[in-house]
């Protein structure tokens, strides 16, 4: 069994991904943004008012559009990640990775014995039966991605020992919480913020695994180096939309 995608045919050719983050429970959100070239959606399952069935909506939905499925999870607890990780996700992310401990729970929850602890309940992830289950057994080493946050500055602490972790495939940089946790609070433009977050981004690089981000300012994570990046979300795409068309009418009802 082979997943395709744009992400994952990205990161093959070395080239950036371009992704939103999904916090609406309408699939047809996810749908349209994988019908309009998105690479990757992070369906919010954090901050996301979602239930579990409206993130299976949103996996079910971006399937055909060649738009892979990021879900981001509430916890590094493996009873949370598991049902989850049955609805076929093309990528878990992981909040708060702060420890080398909390990375390898991470990795474990995320992969079958012997590699890891997950709970075998695998239905849409073999097409109901239709592909054969240790085929995908075999698959699940590397799918879905296990993506770990970097977004408090104890992780950054920790980061050389959380990087030889086995088994994470990419780091996530969370700027807004990391600029909290620094007495910060969203000062993106922050001197000592930008400097901490160049050095963890030049650090995952040079371990070799993905950089990925949700945040502004596209072109300084290129210099990063970033492999992902989610600039939008489904509501402030919306708000923008709204607002500039508003803006476009005020210039000729005034």
């Amino acid at each position: 069994m082979k997943i395709e995608n744009r992400l994952f045919d990205n990161l093959e050719k070395g080239r950036t991904s371009i992704g939103c983050v999904v916090t609406m429970s309408d699939l047809i959100v996810s749908e349209l943004a994988g019908d309009c070239g998105m690479d990757f959606c992070w369906i919010d399952a954090e901050h996301g008012p979602h239930t579990i069935q409206d993130v299976q909506r949103h996996l079910i939905a971006l399937r055909g559009t060649g738009c892979a499925g990021l879900v981001r999870v509430r916890a590094d607890e493996p009873m949370l990640i598991k049902p989850y990780l049955d609805i076929a996700p093309d990528g878990i992310i992981v909040p708060m990775v702060n420890t080398p401990e909390l990375a390898e729970a991470a990795v474990a929850a995320c992969r079958y014995p012997p590699a890891g602890i997950r709970g075998c309940g695998v239905r849409r992830a073999v097409r109901y039966g239709a592909e054969d289950f240790f085929d995908y057994v075999k698959y699940s080493e590397k799918w879905p991605m296990v993506i770990c946050q970097i977004e408090h500055i104890d992780a950054v602490k920790n980061l050389d020992k959380i990087l030889k972790v086995p088994g994470v495939d990419s780091f996530c940089i969370g700027p807004c919480d990391l600029s909290g946790s620094m007495g910060i609070l969203n000062q993106m433009d922050d001197p000592e913020l930008n400097k901490v977050i160049d050095e963890v981004a030049l650090k995952i690089k040079k371990a070799g695994k993905i950089l990925g981000t949700a945040a502004g300012g596209f072109a300084r994570w290129k210099e990063r180096g970033v492999d992902w990046f989610a600039g939008t979300s489904d509501w402030g795409a919306m708000a923008a939309g709204i607002r500039s068309f508003k803006a476009d009418c005020d210039k000729v009802r005034d």
